[in-house]
């Protein structure tokens, strides 16, 4: 398995009181594109992006409380590989986190959890596919790298806009051109 010496502060997500407004600032003063988003069963999500490397950068989650610090929904490190994730997800097993959820949004292979002190975190690797987000499946880590690679491929090919990483990126650096190139 791949070492988690790597591993890249990714993205975070943030809970919002007024998430049109919120919208509207990010695309606005940072020129994100929103590349995803829907309403999920309980809240509206938008995925932003300047970047067409990063399917994410910053992601939008109605439903900020009141209190100042629910400000934060989770802080995101990517890491090299499948088998990092799976690597990190064995490891958890012998640290004081709990809600440990290994999962694929079809994008990434993950696993969430909320640490010591019940801060969501996510570990993840990108797949190599693209497909409409949000989407999460339950995995499970104990099963062979290749057969999870086989079963995420399969699963993906059932699903809202499915196509090549490479593709999406291509396509999204298309759209982030045209936006910038606007006054």
């Amino acid at each position: 398995m791949s070492s988690l010496a790597t591993v890249q502060l990714a993205h975070a997500g943030i809970f919002v009181r007024d998430f049109e407004a919120m919208l509207s600032f990010y695309t606005r003063v940072f020129d994100f594109l929103i590349t995803d988003g829907a309403t999920a069963p309980f809240k509206r999500v938008a995925f932003l992006s300047g970047d067409p490397d990063h399917h994410h950068q910053l992601v939008l989650v109605e439903g900020r409380g009141e209190r100042k610090d629910s400000v934060i929904q989770q802080i995101s490190f990517r890491l090299p590989s499948l088998g990092a994730v799976m690597k990190l997800h064995a490891k958890l097993a012998n640290e004081p986190v709990t809600e440990i959820r290994p999962l694929t949004h079809g994008t990434a292979w993950s696993v969430y959890f909320h640490d010591p002190e019940g801060n969501r975190i996510e570990g993840f690797t990108e797949t190599p596919w693209y497909v409409t987000q949000p989407f999460a499946k339950p995995l499970d880590y104990s099963k062979p790298e290749e057969l999870i690679y086989a079963e995420t491929l399969q699963l993906c090919q059932t699903l809202p806009g499915f196509k090549p990483l490479h593709d999406w990126k291509r396509e999204t650096a298309g759209l982030l051109a045209k936006k910038m190139a606007q006054p």
